[in-house]
Parts: structure tokens; C-alpha cells; sequence
């Protein structure tokens, strides 16, 4: 009888050639593990771009879980049965016949459900439970001015506050069941972070989700109450108010919710474009070539050109302006969640940060030069990187300091993205991560994984006109805008989620858009190259 290869403890971890040795090496474009003696067997495959690179390089510096029964010995497969860590030794025995998966994958994919655990707690469930906290001290504030007037009654003046005092009472014991859920998912929260920057397995293999918990909430309380004045109170109509509020306080419900994004939380979802954008602003920065915005707020806009970043009001008055460490422009900017300035320098292969107007490096790179840069939906940090040759181009996410992804290759090890040429990067509502690239005359959208989802080459009723992209945005909506000032094109493409193309905003008199932006409102700024310039414009109804 023919041992399962999964149960066969000298194959736990093994070269996809040779099926014997210990793997070293790791191919990035065909996702596969390979000893040092079949590296170039495997690179004699000349139809597929290979990229092969150390194993420990690939998944960075782990911190491997030591085996609870061979305590000598390191974790290197995870038994999906038990829903532990396990040695080789504990393979061919213990867990003879579970299911197994190598430590490294099963760290890769545990890692992504922590990360959408944290986003849906900071992003979702935590706002909910705030704006519920929140509400509760006004429902008792308006039961409270509704008792004093109730005093100029004779007649069931002490039933009623009896009643409003029981509900009070009710509302008092929310808030107390709210903070402590509260706490808890702060509590949450920050051991998510610690378990993620730590990379430790063993640690990532124990977290065990609570966020389903988290979604069962009280109901969002909107307790409305009649205006009454001292000879206007309708008794009836009071009866049948405290009837159904009583009744709020024995129940609670899971609310049905979607995932709330910075400024999608204002807006219904399917929001109308304008037929007719306008320009509400215009700022006038002073540069000689303006190359790009970014909204600190929707009050402040961070703008960058020829050599130097200026920070401006809606007024049009410069409030702040920041030199680099070189003197040169920076090639993207983006702001943090926090507020701080981050960008990029292109030839000293830096991105940088700004904090209390103190420049700080935050990432140095050999051998690659950073591009477009963008903050994402964890407050983490997409750049996209040229090779030092200009032959490569890649996506690089980081955490703080700290490499956790690059996407380079479609699935058939094909670059996804141009060498050279201008390229800006920007992170939708969705997570896909959206390219424009100047230099293929295209938007390049994969999704959270990296995986190739479409390619927009311009809108099909124009297939005579060049479509030629810089600076990219996306809206609550999810739509992706971009700036196309090829020749006299001077317009904004929008994109449904999908790649499809919706309208042009190329009204409103633009001359070389070259960096987009949205504010929380959904409005987007346009930065000219040709007049130094940035138009405020609303596009939606």
C-alpha cells in the first residue's frame, strides 16, 4: 500500500522537482518551492520568466513555534484537524492521516483573515458601537426635559415618570454593556496589531476571531419624542411612545451592515453623477509645473511641484510649505490617517514621512526607485518601485517599515505593469489595488492578492484618441477617477468598480490634469500642470 504523500514524514517540506530534498529556494512567478540542485532545471524552462530567490527571503524573518511534544524540534506543517502547529516527528505519528498545510501557507492565509478581522473592527463594528454610545446620552437628555414638563399635569404626572425613570434606567445599563464592549474591542484591536507585527505563528495560529460576537449589537436607538407644550400633550399619543420604548430595552438584534470607508458612511450607496460637473474652487499654488494633490482634510490640501510640497486652504492661502531632503521634487505624495506627509523620492531610492514639519526616512530601498505611493485602508503604505535598470516594475506593500507583499507577475509570470514611464498607485474601497500606467496607455487593477482583474485602455467610443493616464483616485463609491492630459484630451475618466467606463468630466475647462484627489464629500480636486492650479469639482448630484 502507497503512503499518502501528505502523511509521508520525509515529505513534509520538499522540492516540487525532485519530490527528496529539502526546498532552499523559492520561485515568486510559478509559487514554488525548490531545492538548490533543481534551481536550473527549473530556470532551463525558457517559455515563463522565472524569478527565484531564497526561501527565508520570501517569507522574511519568522518566528517559528517550537513542537509541544518534541520540544526540541520546529513547527513546520499545521494539522487543519487539531488546529495546531506540528513537527515532522508528530506527522508520521500523532497526526498520521489529518490534513496538513505547510506552516509557511498556513501563516500566509491566517495572516489575511487577521488583517480582515482588523479592518472590519477599526473600520466597521468600532464606529457602530460609538455612534450607538453616542446616542444614548441624547435620548436621555430628551426624556429628561420631557419629565419636567410633564410636571404641569394632574393626572398620571407620577405613572408616567416612573416610566421615563425605568427607561432611563434601562438606557443607563446600555451604556454601561456598551463601554465594556467597547473596551474589548480596543482591546481587540491592539492585540491584532501586536499578533500581526510580531509574525509569530504560534501566536497567529492561537488568535481565535471575535468579531461575530462584535456584530451582535443593542439597536441604534433614535428615540423621538413630540414636542409637547404644557397644553398640548395628547395622552394617548404619550401611552403608545412609552409602550414601544419600554419594549426596546428586552431585545437586541445582529445588524445587517456593509463595511464603512472613509466618507462612504454620509452617502447612500448608487449616488448620481451630475449631467454637468462644475468647479465650486480654485486655488492658484505658484508653481512652475504643478504635478499633484492630496487632501489632508477637507478644509487642506497638500500639493507638490518643482521643489518643494505646499499645504493649502480652500482660501488659497498657503498655510505650510516643505522642502525636501534632496531639494528635488518628489516623484507622489499621500497623507496617513493620522495626518502625517508621506513621499517619495525617486533617485535617493527613499520614502519619507513628515511629523511635526521633521522629515524622517521611513523606507530605504537598494536597487529599486520608489514612484507612486498611497496610504491604505489599514494605514499601511503601497509604492510602486522601478528597477534600478529600468527593466522591472513592482507594487510593494508595506507595514510601517516592514516588506509584507510585492506584485510583479499575472498568473502567466507576465509583468503586469510596463518598465518605465510614469506610474501613480491608489487602493479602492474593494482593496483592489489600481495602477496607472503612462507608459502602456493604461489602468491596471488587481485585486487585494494581487491577482490581474482588468485592464482599462480608455473608453471604447473614442478607440481614436490616446488615452494616456497620470494621478488615479477612487471615491466612496468605489469608482476609480483618472486624469488623462494627453494632448487636448484634458479630462477625468471614471470607472465603475469593474474597469467600466462611466463619463468624462471635461467641462470644466481643464488645461494638463495631472493629480487627482477626493475628499470625504466625494469631490475631487485637479491639479493643472498647464496653469499651476487645483479646480474643486462636484461631480455628484
Amino acid at each position: 500500500m502507497t503512503m499518502d504523500p501528505e502523511d509521508s514524514a520525509q515529505e513534509v517540506v520538499c522540492c516540487i522537482l525532485c519530490q527528496d530534498s529539502v526546498p532552499l529556494m523559492y520561485c515568486e512567478v510559478c509559487d514554488i518551492h525548490l531545492c538548490k540542485d533543481c534551481v536550473g532545471k527549473h530556470l532551463l524552462d525558457v517559455y515563463k520568466f522565472h524569478n527565484v530567490i531564497p526561501l527565508k527571503q520570501y517569507w522574511g524573518e519568522l518566528n517559528y513555534p517550537k513542537c509541544r511534544r518534541h520540544h526540541t524540534k520546529e513547527c513546520d506543517h499545521y494539522c487543519q484537524q487539531c488546529d495546531i502547529p506540528i513537527c515532522t516527528r508528530c506527522i508520521s505519528r500523532k497526526h498520521l492521516g489529518h490534513n496538513k498545510v505547510d506552516i509557511l501557507f498556513f501563516f500566509k492565509s491566517k495572516t489575511k483573515t487577521l488583517q480582515s478581522d482588523l479592518c472590519e473592527l477599526e473600520k466597521s463594528i468600532y464606529p457602530k458601537y460609538q455612534e450607538i454610545a453616542s446616542s444614548i446620552p441624547v435620548q436621555k437628555a430628551d426624556l429628561n426635559e420631557l419629565s419636567k414638563k410633564l410636571t404641569s399635569l394632574n393626572k398620571r404626572e407620577d405613572v408616567w415618570n416612573k416610566e421615563i425613570q425605568t427607561i432611563i434606567k434601562n438606557l443607563n445599563k446600555m451604556e454601561n454593556e456598551i463601554a465594556h464592549t467597547v473596551s474589548e474591542i480596543r482591546h481587540s484591536i491592539a492585540e491584532l496589531k501586536k499578533i500581526l507585527v510580531s509574525e509569530d505563528i504560534r501566536l497567529i495560529s492561537e488568535y481565535k476571531s471575535r468579531n461575530a460576537e462584535f456584530r451582535k449589537m443593542p439597536p441604534n436607538l433614535r428615540v423621538s419624542l413630540t414636542n409637547f407644550g404644557p397644553r398640548e400633550i395628547n395622552i394617548d399619543q404619550l401611552i403608545e411612545e412609552f409602550d414601544s420604548l419600554s419594549a426596546l430595552y428586552f431585545k437586541t438584534k445582529e445588524q445587517d451592515y456593509s463595511m464603512l470607508t472613509k466618507g462612504a458612511e454620509s452617502f447612500p450607496p448608487d449616488r448620481s453623477l451630475m449631467d454637468v460637473p462644475q468647479v465650486i474652487t480654485v486655488i492658484n499654488t505658484g508653481y512652475k509645473y504643478l504635478h499633484g494633490v492630496i487632501c489632508l482634510n477637507d478644509e487642506n490640501v497638500w500639493t507638490h511641484g518643482d521643489d518643494s510640497i505646499k499645504l493649502f486652504n480652500l482660501q488659497g492661502e498657503l498655510v505650510q510649505s516643505i522642502h525636501t531632503k534632496t531639494g528635488k521634487e518628489p516623484r507622489d505624495i499621500a497623507v496617513t490617517k493620522s495626518g502625517d506627509l508621506v513621499y517619495t523620492e525617486y533617485h535617493e531610492r527613499t520614502v519619507n514621512v513628515v511629523k511635526n514639519t521633521q522629515v524622517e526616512t521611513l523606507i530605504s530601498v537598494r536597487h529599486w526607485k520608489p514612484h507612486g505611493v498611497c496610504i491604505t485602508s489599514s494605514d499601511g503604505l503601497l509604492v510602486f518601485m522601478d528597477s534600478d535598470d529600468d527593466k522591472q516594475t513592482r507594487v510593494v506593500r508595506y507595514s510601517g517599515s516592514k516588506k509584507k507583499q510585492r506584485i510583479q507577475y499575472n498568473d502567466k509570470g507576465q509583468p503586469l505593469y510596463s518598465s518605465g514611464g510614469i506610474k501613480y498607485i491608489t487602493e479602492n474601497k474593494n482593496l483592489d489595488i489600481c495602477v496607472s500606467d503612462w507608459k502602456a496607455d493604461a489602468v491596471v487593477v488587481v485585486n487585494q492578492a494581487g491577482e490581474h482583474r482588468f485592464t482599462y485602455t480608455g473608453s471604447p467610443s473614442t478607440t481614436d484618441v490616446f488615452f494616456r493616464p497620470y494621478n488615479i483616485t477612487t471615491d466612496s463609491q468605489s469608482r476609480i477617477l483618472v486624469a488623462d492630459c494627453y494632448l487636448h484630451n484634458n479630462r477625468i475618466h471614471i470607472l465603475d468598480t469593474d474597469g467600466q467606463f462611466l463619463r468624462y468630466i471635461d467641462n470644466c475647462q481643464l488645461l494638463g490634469p495631472w493629480g487627482v484627489c477626493v475628499d470625504t464629500r466625494d469631490n475631487v480636486f485637479v491639479a493643472e500642470n498647464d496653469t499651476d492650479r487645483v479646480k474643486k469639482i462636484q461631480y455628484y448630484m
